[in-house]
This record gives structure tokens, sequence and C-alpha cells, in this order.
């Protein structure tokens, strides 16, 4: 398998392991310290696969060359991970959260791609978009 299926692969295993996870930590724990326990264990994680990966640079040489992203990226993993849990306990149904989400995302990247990154907007997607918009209706409609 080449990296180009292998990281899609990894990131549905990912994802579905997320959300059922997500769903089923318990309502009474202290969301924030359930973070501290996941985000030490991904950072443990980071630890050993930078054992593996050789390019790139040390820690320090990423450290100065991290830009104001790096820091938005950390914000926005943050939220996500809250958001999600707050969701599922708010009684958002894990086959609807997610995709409810993901497509508002995806909406709203589409302008975004093609104003601040100048991506082509084909026909296809132009149509995709507009059936994202019509299964975001049906998702979220209660």
């Amino acid at each position: 398998m080449k990296i180009y299926e292998a990281s899609f692969v990894l990131t549905v295993i990912g994802n579905l392991i997320y959300h059922v996870s997500q769903k089923s930590i318990p309502k009474t724990v202290n969301p924030f310290f359930v973070y501290m326990i996941i985000y030490s264990i991904a950072l443990l994680g980071c630890v050993i696969g930078s054992l593996f990966y050789s390019s790139g640079g040390s820690m320090a040489q990423t450290l100065r060359s991290t830009n104001w992203a790096v820091i938005a990226a950390g914000i926005a993993v943050f939220s996500i991970e809250i958001g999600f849990l707050l969701a599922y306990r708010a009684g958002w149904n894990l086959s609807s959260a997610a995709m409810a989400c993901s497509v508002a995302v995806t909406i709203l990247l589409v302008p975004i791609g093609v104003l601040l990154f100048r991506e082509r907007l084909s026909t296809s997607r132009i149509l995709g978009t507009i059936l994202c918009f019509l299964g975001l209706y049906l998702v979220a409609k209660q």
C-alpha cells in the first residue's frame, strides 16, 4: 500500500476509533482532565514516532521553524476535541454528529480553497458542494 492510500486508511480508522471512544467517555468525568490524559497518550505516541521519522530536522529546528499555523492547529485540535465531546454529551447521535460537522466544514473549505489557495472549482465539485448542502440539511434536520 502506498503512502497515499495508507494515509487515507489510517485517517479513517483513527476517526472511527475517535468517534466511538468520544461517545463512550463517561459523562460524569471532567472533560478537561480527560483531555489531559488523552494528550499525554498522544504525546507519548509522538515521542515514539519521532524516533523512527528521520526527515524534518530536530525538535529545536522544528521549534525555530514554527509559524502561526502550528499554534492555530493546536487551538483547532483542542476546539474539535472538546466540541465533539460536548456534542455527544448534549445528545448528538454518533451517526450524525461527525457527518454534519464534516459536511459543514467541507462546504466552508470550498470558498477558502478557491480564494486563499487558488484551487480550481470544477463543475463536478460545484455539484458535489450543492449535494453536500442538501445532505447537511437532511442529516441535521430533526
